[in-house]
């Protein structure tokens, strides 16, 4: 990825160092010594942040591999400011030295964690970093999502990612810096509001300078004292009362309107720090049976979204990928997207909060239920909340899918006691984004019921969901997956639905039975493929009861070859007919469904 990229979008500074690139690597297999070996060969070069698993990581080893170690050496200069050590993201477990002083330690595949280095830094200016990377690929009661714990990737599961993925960074920052900033939108009363965090030394005469502009205009120009290290309010924008002028301001999908904002840490007179962010006007909230963007209904288009590649997997080959995946999302019709079983990298957050698109997302993800499972998720889930509370795109939060790592919610009261426990974790460190407890069936705590249904049939699925009494009939008597929609004792309130999976038609022209690939049904030809998609989707946006949904999805992923688009983001149908389709609008002319954009993934 480029230097320009910085990783960090909500939290901005010129001077930082991109440590992607070559590394020495070598896999550990047989040997748990976690202390760096001087003596041990380094018998690979790995290209950060790409897994070793990957195509474009140089190595392309997907066998079994527990342990592993990575070193590059990076020239700096010691000075007076603090060195803070970042990594995007390294699955499972790191251990991280640097000189041979050890100086973080990590537990958790999808979240980032950094570290004050500059007590470890040599004077001469020459350093040395080394990780060592622990992730069983047989540990089921860790969150891993779709990574597979077989050899090779089977049904709904792909290949594993281990170690490093995400980028790795230094920035140089003062003695007393900006560690964490938070916005929070608050429609109703046309504020934003504003929490800073300071680091390092904390001293007695510090104040944050907050500045907010949309375009050129100066929106806010506040002041603040900090106590105890931090600032917390409210800046009211001035609120021009009528629709139209009002929607200068906010975001949404259509308009998606970014507030440009600079943070500046003072020490009495003293400028001590300096940031660039952003945030957003924007409110989603439920009313009644229906969702609310800005106040106003707001049906659903979702699409989900893996987030995989083929040379690189959760690693997307650069920033532009992630661009065009957002970018690709709303061409072909939709106004969101559900990140499945994945945090995604800060990248795409950015790209969806200044291009429009909406963001459900999940967390990944493990498959047995224990106590150490259930610690595991709560610390990885706060971490990927406190990263992403800021970003307007995001709109719902999911801990748990369709019961996995809590298979026996209908008999053992444990198993939802994690659920209803993490609901209410994620309501208490959000309260201004809905959560549902458990996406897809078995559904307890919860604002929103979604619904998984791959019933490719339109006239069933018509059938089961037009229905005058969905309290006795949906509820109680029909089972979608086969499966109860919401468990005993708690009965649907009157929440929206959403069906936030259907679909899955496999199309692949070239497909073989040998060659493994499948959808929850099969398409053999474009017309076909194209009769099936706009059937479903008139059905599911003409059915009062869903407030929304969510098709599977949105590229071929490995074997499953239900995407809307090939492996390599080209479509398989023209942009514009799975556009009009998505949005059940009628095309003038759709004879020709040869795709059109052979060239849209990127280069």
């Amino acid at each position: 990825m480029s230097q320009f990229e910085y990783p960090r979008p909500q939290l901005v500074r010129d001077n930082w160092v991109n440590l992607n690139g070559k590394w020495r690597f070598r896999f550990a297999d047989g040997s748990d010594n976690r202390t760096p070996d001087s003596d041990a060969a380094w018998t690979h070069e790995i290209n950060v942040p790409f897994a070793p698993e990957t195509e474009l990581s140089g190595i392309q080893d997907t066998g079994f591999h527990r342990y592993c170690w990575y070193e590059r050496d990076f020239e700096l200069q010691a000075s007076d400011e603090r060195t803070i050590l970042h990594f995007g993201a390294v699955d499972y477990s790191a251990r991280v030295w640097v000189n041979g002083k050890l100086v973080a330690e990590h537990e958790g595949g999808h979240t980032p964690f950094s570290a004050d280095i500059t007590h470890a830094l040599n004077s001469n200016g020459k350093q040395t970093v080394t990780v060592f990377v622990e992730d069983d690929p047989a540990d089921l009661a860790k969150p891993r999502g779709k990574q597979d714990w077989l050899l090779e990737p089977h049904s709904i599961w792909y290949p594993r990612t281990t170690g490093i993925w995400q980028t790795v960074w230094i920035e140089q920052v003062p003695r007393s810096f900006i560690h964490r900033l938070r916005w929070t939108p608050i429609f109703e009363t046309f504020e934003i509001g504003c929490e800073v965090f300071a680091g390092g030394d904390i001293l007695e005469d510090m104040f944050v300078e907050v500045k907010i502009w949309h375009g050129e205009q100066l929106l806010a120009d506040d002041h603040y004292k900090l106590v105890a290290g931090e600032a917390n309010r409210k800046i009211a924008l001035s609120d021009p009362g009528i629709d139209d002028s009002r929607n200068a301001l906010l975001w949404s999908p259509e308009t998606p309107t970014l507030l440009d904002a600079e943070v500046i840490l003072r020490c009495g007179d003293q400028v001590v720090d300096h940031i660039k962010s952003y945030t957003a006007l924007r409110s989603f909230h439920i009313n009644r049976d229906r969702l609310l963007l800005n106040g106003r209904p707001y049906p659903l288009r979702l699409v989900l979204d893996q987030g995989y590649w083929p040379e690189s997997f959760m690693t997307a080959p650069s920033d532009e990928h992630l661009k065009r995946d957002v970018e690709l999302a709303k061409k072909m019709g939709f106004n969101g997207v559900r990140k499945h079983q994945k945090i995604e990298d800060p990248r795409y957050l950015y790209w969806a909060d200044k291009l429009g698109l909406l963001v459900w997302e999940e967390m990944p993800s493990a498959y047995r239920f224990t106590p150490r499972a259930i610690q595991r998720i709560v610390k990885e889930w706060t971490e990927a909340i406190e990263r992403d509370y800021s970003h307007p795109c995001i709109i719902v939060w999911v801990p748990f899918n369709e019961s996995w790592g809590v298979p026996n919610l209908t008999l053992t009261q444990a198993h939802r006691n994690a659920v209803e426990a993490l609901y209410h974790l994620t309501r208490t460190l959000d309260a201004t984004r809905p959560v549902i407890g458990n996406d897809g069936w078995e559904a307890s705590a919860t604002d929103i019921l979604g619904i998984h249904d791959y019933d490719c049939n339109p006239e069933k699925l018509k059938a089961r969901y037009e229905v005058s009494d969905p309290v006795r009939t949906l509820f109680d008597q029909r089972r979608p997956g086969g499966r109860i929609l919401t468990l005993d004792g708690f009965p649907h309130r009157g929440q929206p639905i959403v069906l936030t999976e259907f679909g899955g038609i496999a199309f692949d022209p070239n497909a073989t039975p040998e060659d493994g690939t499948w959808g929850y049904t099969r398409a053999h030809t474009a017309e076909s493929y194209l009769e099936l998609y706009r059937n479903l989707l008139k059905v599911v946006n003409e059915t009062f009861m869903f407030s929304g949904f969510c098709y599977t999805q949105f590229a071929d992923t490995f074997q499953e070859a239900n995407g809307l688009l090939n492996a390599d983001r080209t479509p398989k149908l023209p942009f514009e007919v799975i556009s009009a389709a998505t949005r059940n609008v009628q095309l003038q002319q759709t004879s020709d469904i040869d795709p059109e954009e052979k060239g849209a993934g990127p280069a």
